[in-house]
């Protein structure tokens, strides 16, 4: 046992020389530490996590931001009830939030600030107050040098602008900790069938729109063509014969479905409302709340 951990570190050293003694290409570093793992210095996992070390190095934030089409975003001039449903059907701890102008984010919300909301009067409370800066970062910067700036400013989130200043997407430090140690899962984290639909009442949920029609046909009990549309949210843009804006209801398939959170280009998060055989028969569509 002493002889083989003996011979291990003695060819650990003279790696190490190697690579210090002489410059190398990625694929060199790469090949030799390969040929290590093959001699039985370290296991595969060792392997695999120092790999992917080394390709963060090379990587750019614009490889695996989450683009903007895609981000969960709440606008300044919301109020706390509306919110709450994009925090709870989202499930993520940090929001941009954005003003009249959608493309500029005047700040990030954390959710566990707004635990003060239940513990202040209405006319004392103004979430707008909370919010963070924003931390604003080019699409070109490099992971390894954002992972520095995360752990020295300890902020966890950046929003990504492209070369005119508009917002092209956003970013977290636990993308860039994924790219090294593989998907991190927390107690947040959820399986997708799960995650789809929050109950808000006996016949109310909070339903993200990319569910399935098939899935959705079997919670609600509705009988959407499954050929015709593949999710919720492009039925509800089919039914409207456009993308329809926060706040706008429809009625269809008895159910009124209102939009909680949509961008120009398709629609994330809906409540789901199951009606009455009286309200069945209004199958009408209505305008945002006045």
């Amino acid at each position: 046992m002493t002889s083989n951990a003996g011979s291990a570190t003695g060819r650990l050293r003279r790696l190490y020389h190697q690579v210090a003694g002489r410059g190398m290409t990625r694929e060199e570093f790469v090949a030799m530490l390969r040929d290590a793992q093959h001699q039985g210095l370290f296991e595969q996992d060792t392997l695999d996590t120092i790999e992917r070390v080394v390709q963060v190095s090379e990587l750019r934030v614009r490889d695996i931001m989450i683009p903007r089409a895609r981000m969960v975003v709440m606008q300044k001039s919301q109020t706390p009830e509306e919110i709450l449903p994009l925090i709870i059907g989202s499930a993520h701890s940090r929001f941009p939030v954005v003003d009249s102008d959608l493309d500029k984010v005047v700040g990030i919300l954390l959710a566990k600030d707004l635990l003060r909301y239940f513990h202040e009067p209405d006319n004392a409370f103004s979430w707008r107050d909370m919010l963070r800066p924003a931390v604003l970062i080019p699409e070109s910067k490099r992971l390894n040098v954002l992972l520095a700036e995360f752990r020295s400013s300890r902020n966890h989130m950046a929003i990504v602008v492209d070369e005119y200043g508009g917002t092209a997407g956003l970013v977290t430090i636990e993308d860039v900790l994924e790219q090294i140690v593989g998907e991190i899962e927390d107690e947040h984290d959820i399986d997708e069938e799960a995650g789809m639909v929050m109950r808000r009442g006996d016949n109310e949920y909070v339903v993200k729109a990319v569910i399935e029609i098939e899935d959705f046909n079997e919670l609600m009990g509705t009988d959407l063509d499954e050929d015709e549309y593949h999710t919720l949210g492009g039925a509800v843009v089919g039914e409207f014969a456009r993308v329809p804006r926060r706040g706008e209801r429809i009625r269809f398939a008895g159910i009124e479905v209102e939009v909680l959170n949509a961008d120009s280009r398709r629609v994330h998060l809906v409540r789901v409302r199951r009606l009455s055989d009286g309200e069945d028969r209004a199958d009408t569509a209505a305008g945002p709340d006045a």
